[in-house]
């Protein structure tokens, strides 16, 4: 697909023409025309962890093509031009089917949006606090024969995987993970500090939404928080939409993480949708807030999962001042895109993909959003 855009470039503010030919960016050019400062062109956001979008669930059975086809444009809409999937906890069977039916819509729908699966357990800690909403019934050790069945029954879309070291097989199935191409993920964890180390040096190399799934209390040093931070090769992904982490902490990781932290939604089915009250797989009666904040009914303090898109987590960083708008994007784009050895780690440049968004600063709103050059949204046309 050819085509060009003129806007501001996210990054340098200078007013550019960006020209793709094939999907991939073949021309930049400056332009002296004035146009609308507050309208920019950046890269394609990229959401490593999504469990489902504006009343689609990732995890209650697979989705049909129409289904996949309806949240790309859901996502588009803000900005997201590949996401992955999460699939999290559940039984052998169960996690085989929605992999395998999936695997099955995709390839009819052969679209590159999708860039692959996550799978956030079921190898993780069995302890209250870490181990999240996850159901215990299903939480069992690593298993690279298991893991393997499932990467076959998935066509091997599973991309990454979030586990937790505290499994005395859990370095075995790093080393093999990595071997295999995978990003290996700590996650959900109760690791002491000698297993955290030995899973680094197997080849882990992300702390998943670091500071949630977490115990309620822990000890002052050492701590598993401490220990991720402090690891030089763990990139940090983080959930920043005013709920899940206070400022403080988000602000500690972008100082010391610096580019190697990266924003997630890890949005459920509800996130997009209106606020009122819901009945939720994971959490049964929840709320959801006019503020975004989604918790029990019954218990106002207990999170039932994250409400936001990614957009809304650059616009967090930015609003509060934790860092610049060209950075805050680029933690949604380019970072993710380097951890996963993707093309568009080249942002806007020749020879990178044109996955391109114009973004209205002023309104907050994504305005078009190309995905190799193809429209996939333009609120102008709605």
């Amino acid at each position: 697909m050819n085509g060009k855009l003129t806007g501001y470039n996210y990054q340098t503010n200078q007013l550019e023409m960006i020209v793709w030919e094939e999907g991939v960016i073949t021309d930049i050019q400056p332009v002296t025309k004035p146009a609308d400062p507050e309208v920019m062109i950046a890269p394609g956001l990229i959401d490593i962890q999504v469990n489902g979008y504006r009343g689609i669930d990732f995890n209650h059975e697979a989705l049909h093509e129409q289904e996949w086809q309806t949240v790309i444009k859901e996502m588009a809409e803000h900005g997201v031009t590949t996401f992955y999937p999460t699939v999290i906890t559940n039984s052998f069977e169960k996690l085989a089917a929605i992999f395998q039916d999936s695997a099955k819509s995709l390839a009819a729908l052969d679209i590159s949006t999708i860039g692959g699966f996550h799978l956030e357990g079921p190898y993780i800690s069995a302890e209250d606090g870490p181990r999240g909403a996850h159901h215990k019934t299903h939480i069992r050790p690593p298993d690279w024969q298991e893991f393997s069945t499932l990467q076959q029954k998935a066509g091997g879309r599973i991309k990454l995987v979030t586990l937790s070291p505290e499994w005395e097989e859990a370095p075995r199935f790093i080393e093999q993970a990595k071997q295999s191409g995978l990003v290996a993920a700590i996650g959900h964890t109760a690791a002491t500090s000698e297993e955290i180390d030995k899973a680094v040096k197997a080849g882990a190399s992300l702390s998943t939404h670091l500071g949630n799934g977490a115990h309620v209390l822990l000890p002052r040093h050492p701590n598993y928080l401490w220990d991720q931070l402090a690891e030089d090769s763990l990139t940090a992904s983080v959930i920043a939409d005013g709920h899940h982490l206070p400022k403080p902490v988000l602000k500690v990781v972008h100082r010391v993480k610096g580019e190697q932290m990266i924003l997630v939604s890890d949005s459920v089915a509800l996130a997009g949708l209106a606020p009122g009250a819901y009945t939720s797989p994971v959490g049964g009666e929840v709320i959801l807030t006019e503020s975004g904040r989604l918790h029990l009914k019954d218990n106002t303090k207990l999170l039932a999962g994250s409400a936001m898109n990614l957009l809304q987590g650059i616009q967090y960083l930015t609003k509060t001042g934790i860092t610049h708008f060209a950075d805050a994007w680029n933690k949604a784009s380019l970072f993710p895109a380097k951890l996963l050895k993707l093309p568009q780690q080249k942002g806007i440049s020749i020879g990178a993909p044109a996955d391109l968004v114009v973004y209205d600063r002023s309104s907050g709103q994504v305005m078009e959003t190309y995905k190799q050059g193809i429209s996939l949204f333009n609120r102008r046309e709605r």
